[in-house]
């Protein structure tokens, strides 16, 4: 876990920014593991979770743990959507769409499996 993660991490974790779909790298990860938080090193999402939901970004059916994440609303950029962040430090770990399945969608927020 780095302490100062590189600029795009940063602003996607700390800023709320977004990767462009489908560039990230655990986005094709098939590895068995666990998912953690980049920010703080917590327990997101066990690999055995994630599935293929066709958006773009790495999509897990639930967390971890039950208190691994929060859920807000979120009505930035005119649409309606839940923002998902780290329980622990609040880092950005993605959205899910009212229009699209219910399970979670985690961004480039999280480390490869381990």
């Amino acid at each position: 876990m780095a302490r100062h993660p590189n600029p795009e991490r940063y602003r996607i974790l700390r800023q709320k920014d977004t990767e462009r779909p489908f560039t990230g790298a655990l986005t094709q990860n098939h590895e068995t593991g666990n998912y953690h938080c980049a920010g703080c090193g917590a327990l997101l999402f066990l690999s055995g979770a994630k599935f293929d939901s066709g958006c773009g970004w790495p999509s897990f059916m639930i967390p971890a743990e039950s208190k691994a994440i929060h859920e807000h609303e979120d009505i930035g950029f005119g649409m309606r959507r839940v923002e998902v962040t780290c329980a622990r430090c609040g880092g950005h770990l993605g959205h899910v769409f009212p229009d699209g399945p219910r399970p979670l969608a985690s961004a480039t927020a999280s480390t490869p499996p381990r």
